[in-house]
């Protein structure tokens, strides 16, 4: 097994940022513009179309928007559906004003259900990434068990885990040091927590095995705000098992 200290870089990847920010501004921009277009759409048949049924074909709009992208997108399309409901559908036609309480009425409660539905959908929407991300981590965690288990040297599970660090926190990049305590950095707590700050200077998380302690992972934190508590207990796990490793395979 190498002594000293261990180095690898990764460039930081944006690419689940850029696609975030991407669908986010598609979101928005459908939320400002599709009740607007399906509007306009009825238009040559709201003399026989009910409002309510108008009303009710915006809310599907609202609901694709929500579910599309983020709760300010389903509200702003909730916003644009009351709107433009009271310019299109409702009399007199091609202003806002309404002249029929009925229609008011109307109005205000596609008002309400479009932002009630909006939040329930981004909920779900949220729900859902949750799950994918429980399930991905389970993986991550199940992957670096067996690699920890297999014949492969300690070496080997350092830099896997060090890489799956990268990726997991969003960090600039990760070393792994063998040996003494240096200096007084920031750390990654057995709970999660962070002592000292997630900052641009390097943050230490430990690693014990059989709890003595073998060394420990430094991360660089990239330009993001701090990680999400599960990733960072997703991390703090890794550790653990990269000190099992270490420990099964004897002194550096």
């Amino acid at each position: 097994m190498s002594t000293g200290t261990s180095t690898w870089r990764m460039p930081h990847s944006t690419n689940g940022t850029r696609v975030r920010l991407s669908r986010d501004g598609i979101a928005l921009a459908a939320g400002l513009l599709a009740p607007f277009l399906v509007a306009l759409a009825l238009v040559p048949v709201r003399t026989r179309l009910s409002h309510t049924n108008a009303a009710l074909v915006l809310v599907v709009v609202v609901v694709a928007v929500a579910a599309l992208g983020s709760r300010t997108a389903g509200a702003l399309a909730a916003l644009s559906a009351a709107a433009w409901f009271d310019f299109f559908l409702t009399r007199p036609y091609e202003t806002f004003d309404i002249s029929a309480s009925a229609d008011l009425e109307t109005a205000v409660l596609l008002l309400a259900v479009g932002a009630l539905v909006s939040q329930l959908a981004a909920r779900a929407r949220r729900l859902e990434v949750v799950t994918v991300t429980d399930a991905a981590h389970l993986e991550l965690l199940h992957r670096t068990a067996d690699l920890a288990r297999s014949p492969n040297s300690a070496d080997t599970v350092v830099d896997h885990v060090r890489g799956e660090l990268v990726a997991l926190l969003g960090l600039r990049a990760c070393r792994f040091e063998y040996g003494t305590l240096l200096g007084r950095p920031a750390r990654l707590l057995k709970d999660g927590g962070v002592s000292g700050g997630w900052a641009e200077d390097e943050v230490e998380l430990r690693v014990y095995g059989n709890g003595r302690y073998l060394g420990r992972f430094m991360l660089s934190p990239g330009p993001g705000p701090l990680p999400p508590l599960q990733a960072r207990l997703v991390a703090v796990t890794l550790a653990d098992q990269t000190g099992a490793a270490l420990d099964t395979a004897g002194p550096a």
